[in-house]
């Protein structure tokens, strides 16, 4: 590989490596921190791998990851995943498919308290499938709304894949969250649509739930009253500008813990497993981080963006075009890369790339999210699907997939809605205060 830049032998032994079957955390930071001796030689490749280490591990603005993860596990503990489908069912399960409507909302709202898709995808499957199966929804659209709703859970905030991103791109956090609303809400509305035209396909699929009267619908949203009034107070807090998001995941934390702590399932046993989990999550999420960024500070002082930068003035495509083969990237990355690690591997390149080609970085974050979220089923890794799978063990892995199509072309809508008006990303994170 002689006379090739140092990024080019880089790349190769990323891949190989990944391909070995080594943790994505330690080949990145691996192949990051070799790169860096060469280039630099040990002294300051020993400084800049430190300093690294040093700055992520104590910093102020990292400090929403644990504190976020720490909320969603204390709403799970609480039992919210049921009150959240009992709530949807009662406005929703009389429709035709309306069972899986209200699994698609359930997610979202589970989604917005606990920033994970697979969790969302794990505890929402647990509770929804029985209910649509005693009612007669076909398994194939059962699985798959679950599987696809899900995703939400890197989108709608608090998300800890927009917090990563954010501090890999340094893009406003609070930002991201309130850009990540409107599209959140989209994919809720696309996948409903999704239902519907399923079941208008075939009707047994999805047939109509018992019918609820107006108080059963009242009783069953009061039990979500207190987890909607935090996330109205952690994402309305940071809108109006009256604390960080830093601030918001401290409040959220307290307060999923007092949610947690009412609702009488919130034990020493079970706070200590809350502690343990949340500990053991953060350490995986810094590992990946840490290994990107060191990945990050290789590729750069190798000269990988200036490089691809020339290499696109070259082509002379125009820059929507070029943006669109970037998602389209993506879309393959994600049927064989997880997505955390996908999307913390691919930023630090594609990022100053996008910039230089005038788009704005919080609005392609919110793209990149969204291509994350396709990326999360479809085969051959498609992993909400797998994790639906260690649930449902009794449920195909291919009336799964099946199950999803009709919602990947939901989200193929939705992507191509937010290239078209980039207001549904921007227009909230413009009025904050």
């Amino acid at each position: 590989m002689m006379g090739l830049d140092p990024w080019v032998p880089g790349l190769v032994a990323l891949v190989l490596l990944i391909l070995a079957g080594l943790p994505i955390a330690f080949a990145m930071g691996l192949v990051g921190s070799v790169g860096l001796v060469m280039i630099l030689g040990p002294r300051g490749a020993w400084s800049i791998t430190g300093q690294t280490l040093f700055d992520t591990g104590l910093s102020y603005t990292l400090s929403v990851v644990p504190l976020f993860i720490l909320m969603g596990n204390f709403v799970t503990r609480a039992g919210l995943s049921d009150k959240l489908y009992a709530a949807c069912y009662a406005w929703l399960g009389a429709r035709r498919g309306g069972l899986a409507m209200a699994t698609a909302v359930a997610c979202g709202g589970f989604s917005a308290v606990c920033g994970s898709s697979l969790a969302t995808a794990a505890t929402i499957g647990k509770v929804a499938l029985p209910s649509m199966r005693r009612y007669g929804t076909a398994d194939s659209l059962a699985a798959g709304v679950i599987a696809a709703g899900g995703t939400l859970g890197i989108l709608i905030p608090p998300s800890v894949i927009l917090i990563l991103y954010g501090v890999t791109t340094s893009q406003d956090i609070g930002a991201l969250f309130i850009a990540g609303i409107i599209p959140g809400l989209l994919g809720i509305a696309l996948y409903m649509a999704a239902v519907r035209v399923t079941c208008l396909i075939n009707p047994a699929a999805g047939p109509r739930g018992p019918k609820t009267t107006m108080a059963e619908k009242l009783a069953a949203t009061r039990g979500v009253i207190g987890v909607l009034g935090l996330f109205v107070l952690v994402i309305g807090g940071i809108y109006a500008g009256v604390f960080t998001a830093t601030e918001a995941a401290g409040i959220g934390a307290f307060g999923a813990f007092l949610i947690a702590l009412f609702s009488g399932k919130l034990t020493l046993r079970t706070f200590g497993e809350v502690l343990a989990e949340t500990a053991t999550t953060t350490t995986m999420m810094f590992s990946i981080l840490i290994g990107a960024l060191i990945f990050a500070n290789f590729v750069n002082i190798a000269g990988l963006p200036a490089a691809m930068t020339g290499f696109v003035e070259a082509l002379a495509w125009p820059p929507f075009v070029i943006l669109i083969a970037i998602l389209a990237i993506y879309l393959f990355l994600g049927m064989v890369l997880e997505s955390l690690s996908m999307v913390l591997l691919t930023v630090p390149i594609f990022a100053p790339l996008v910039a230089g080609l005038g788009y704005d970085l919080v609005w392609f974050g919110i793209l990149v999210v969204v291509m994350t979220e396709i990326s999360l089923i479809t085969p051959p890794v498609g992993l909400n699907v797998f994790v639906l799978k260690t649930v449902l063990p009794d449920v195909p892995l291919g009336t799964i997939f099946r199950g999803v199509g009709p919602f990947i072309l939901a989200d193929i809508v939705r992507v191509a809605l937010i290239l078209a008006i980039p207001g549904l990303a921007l227009w909230l994170p413009s009025l904050m205060g």
